[in-house]
């Protein structure tokens, strides 16, 4: 039996649904019963497995306050596509903005109000980046010297 790939759009509307569901903090619960099926069919149209119906997507959008298109923005294949490594960094920072520890990050950081406190907080945040990517090379140069 073959696993089915989720097509990518379904999954870029799912990680939007998701992102939009925990920025007014509604559960996936509520969501479903908003909309009357189970939190389960959210967690399935939330990771792309099952693909959202037109009419579906556009009750979602009412409950969440958006229009439908929201969903599809930067979407792949979007008429302009970001170029190269933008969409994967796209892509990357929407996985991580839907992720538990993105979202935490991303609510605690805007409650910050000082801005000399958050900039303070991007520096910490890039020395401690700069530092596991330190480690990274010098693991790798070391790897690199172990084999000629």
């Amino acid at each position: 039996m073959s696993t089915k790939i989720p097509n990518p759009i379904d999954v870029h509307v799912g990680m939007q649904i998701k992102l939009r569901r925990k920025i007014l903090s509604i559960s996936q619960s509520a969501l479903g019963d908003q909309l009357g099926i189970t939190f389960q069919q959210v967690q399935k149209y939330e990771k792309g497995t099952n693909r959202v119906g037109a009419s579906r997507l556009q009750a979602i959008a009412k409950i969440l306050g958006v229009d439908a298109a929201f969903f599809f923005h930067s979407a792949p294949g979007a008429a302009i596509p970001p170029q190269g490594q933008q969409k994967s960094e796209a892509s990357e920072l929407q996985t991580f903005l839907t992720s538990q520890d993105g979202f935490a990050l991303n609510q605690a950081f805007f409650k910050i109000k000082d801005q000399n406190i958050r900039r303070q907080v991007v520096a910490l945040v890039k020395a401690f980046a700069e530092a596991e990517e330190g480690l990274g090379k010098a693991a790798a140069t070391a790897g690199d010297a172990k084999h000629p």
